[in-house]
């Protein structure tokens, strides 16, 4: 099997002047980046350790640096670039005195919104296989130019290298999108069509306050794609409205599975939760109590230094998630919900993104979280957390009746509390841990 090194080498010998990588500090052609990832691999050879832990920082040298481990035969750690020196120091600790196999290429550490960090193992089989379902799925060509604003050490957008290296295209990176001039001017700069990751919180930041931009540029998005959290209805019938002609996916994926199902929602079919069909190196099936588990080459090897909590997810060539959906008629995968997030309120199990994508339908909401709250009298009540957008105003009433114009009564929260802004992961998640009591 070919890994991610060996196409870079065939593209830096066969199309030297190909651009490879871009960002605001300049340009590498495919050549330029390979002669800079065999020196670094050459420094790395002489490090004893087989593990290399690293920050993940938004520009070319932790690209170089993580093919180059790979090419010195290093297991790489890419990290989140801001983790406290404490944290990373337990990391290198953990993974210096753990058990790893030797196919292991990258250990990607999960993101903690449900629990302690865990180290996922994944392979260059993975790396490839993941790729190769993208490619198939999306339509990856050599031609686009893939902007990367996301987090480096987060599947989500680390899976956008692997792909874009091995059909030859060009890879854009930038620090984040709250300069959306900077993004769009980026977009309008491309040499031809261009394609990008948003997590669904960058999305809506894009639509509230460049939705013209967007549209103006609407001719040179080949394809957006998003995931690692749920996206509202209303912002995918905004997005179709926009972009009438740009492929829209919307995509199932985890450290732990890989990169399993998507869907193109705007191809006649727009609904939320509405993740796709499983692509070519995977498969899905649901159990008997509705949860998704997921086969195929795309599963992580285990969890880093816990062979425990490894056992509990990975076992028969099965990754047994704790996400709930179920497979329409059509073999569609429609996603309920994880079952962590679940909120029982007088016995009735309510699903906080139904509620939340409800509220940020209505024009005054820019984001929010719905969380369990004790109330004196009748136990655990719904609270709705909400921010509004700039230059706008909201009565706590006036979203409470909005809701309840579409939600059945028992979803509707009790207690209403404007915030000036929801937590949330580096990645975008919605953090629901944060609001949990001590």
């Amino acid at each position: 099997m070919k890994k991610l090194e060996d196409y870079l080498c065939d593209y830096a010998h066969f199309s030297p002047q190909k651009i490879a990588l871009k960002s605001a500090e300049g340009a590498l052609t495919y050549h330029d980046l390979w002669t800079a990832v065999c020196e670094r691999a050459t420094e790395l050879l002489l490090e004893q350790s087989s593990v290399y832990v690293t920050r993940a920082k938004q520009g070319f040298d932790f690209v170089i640096d993580y093919l180059a481990a790979h090419k010195a035969g290093k297991v790489i750690i890419p990290l989140e670039k801001d983790l406290p020196d404490e944290r990373f120091q337990e990391i290198i600790t953990l993974t210096a005195h753990a058990n790893i196999p030797d196919v292991v290429s990258d250990i990607l550490f999960t993101t903690g919104t449900t629990g302690k960090q865990k180290g996922t193992m994944i392979t260059q089989t993975v790396i490839i296989s993941d790729a190769e379902n993208l490619i198939d799925a999306q339509g990856f060509t050599s031609d686009i130019t893939f902007i990367i604003t996301g987090p480096l050490n987060h599947i989500g957008s680390l899976s956008k290298i692997w792909p874009s290296i091995i059909v030859g295209a060009t890879i854009y990176i930038m620090d984040g999108i709250k300069d959306l001039n900077a993004f769009f001017t980026t977009v309008k700069n491309a040499p031809n069509k261009v394609a990008t990751f948003q997590v669904p919180a960058s999305l809506r930041m894009i639509l509230q306050l460049g939705e013209k931009q967007l549209k103006d540029c609407a001719d040179k998005f080949d394809f957006i794609e998003t995931g690692a959290a749920p996206i509202s209805q209303a912002d995918m019938e905004i997005m179709c409205k926009l972009l009438p002609n740009t492929r829209l996916y919307n995509t199932y994926a985890s450290t732990e599975t890989g990169i399993i199902a998507t869907h193109n929602f705007n191809d006649g079919y727009c609904v939320a939760g509405c993740l796709g069909k499983p692509m070519k190196h995977s498969a899905i099936k649901i159990d008997d109590n509705g949860y998704i588990v997921c086969k195929g080459k795309t599963l992580m090897v285990g969890y880093c230094g816990d062979e425990d909590e490894t056992n509990k997810v990975l076992h028969d060539n099965k990754l047994f998630t704790k996400d709930t959906g179920h497979l329409d008629e059509e073999g569609r995968l429609q996603l309920i919900g994880r079952e962590g997030d679940i909120i029982n309120v007088g016995g009735f199990k309510i699903n906080p993104v139904e509620v939340e994508d409800i509220a940020k339908s209505m024009p005054e909401i820019a984001d929010c979280i719905c969380i369990p709250s004790p109330h004196p009298v009748l136990g655990t009540v719904l609270r709705l957390l909400y921010v509004v957008k700039e230059y706008h105003s909201v009565e706590k009433k006036a979203i409470a009746k909005y809701l309840a114009s579409k939600l059945e009564s028992y979803k509707v929260p009790q207690l209403y509390t404007q915030i000036e802004k929801v937590k949330r992961t580096y990645n975008g998640k919605l953090n629901r841990k944060a609001y949990l009591p001590e």
